[in-house]
């Protein structure tokens, strides 16, 4: 229950899309495509990329967002937030180690989710 989002990784942003849509209830899966939203995708030093995407919901109709192409960003750092909450998604290389499973209560900005080399 986070309404701020923080970077997963230290790196560049490559790719940064608003994309405009509907206000369709977060849970559901089409929410990801359907429903106005940030795509936002880090490059790390090693050249790792993790897309993250922010996700407005039924409720939370706005998302702000401070990613920029071009700029740096640090592990942490804040990425933006989502008024009133809603949905946030990470996209993670498929060699990541994943530290947590489903149903586990994890704590934004502390718990670490996964391990990328």
């Amino acid at each position: 229950n986070v309404h701020v989002n923080w970077f997963p990784i230290s790196g560049e942003v490559v790719h940064y899309k608003y994309h405009p849509g509907k206000y369709v209830a977060a849970f559901y899966p089409k929410s990801s495509e359907k429903n106005e939203r940030t795509t936002i995708v880090i490059r790390n030093e090693n050249g790792t990329e993790i897309l993250t995407r922010q996700i407005a919901g039924l409720v939370a109709r706005r998302v702000v967002c401070y990613a920029q192409k071009g700029k740096m960003v640090e592990a942490g750092g804040p990425e933006g937030f989502i008024k009133f909450g809603s949905r946030a998604d990470i996209f993670l290389p498929l060699d990541a180690k994943i530290n947590v499973k489903v149903g586990d209560k994890v704590v934004g900005s502390e718990s670490i989710i996964a391990e990328i080399k």
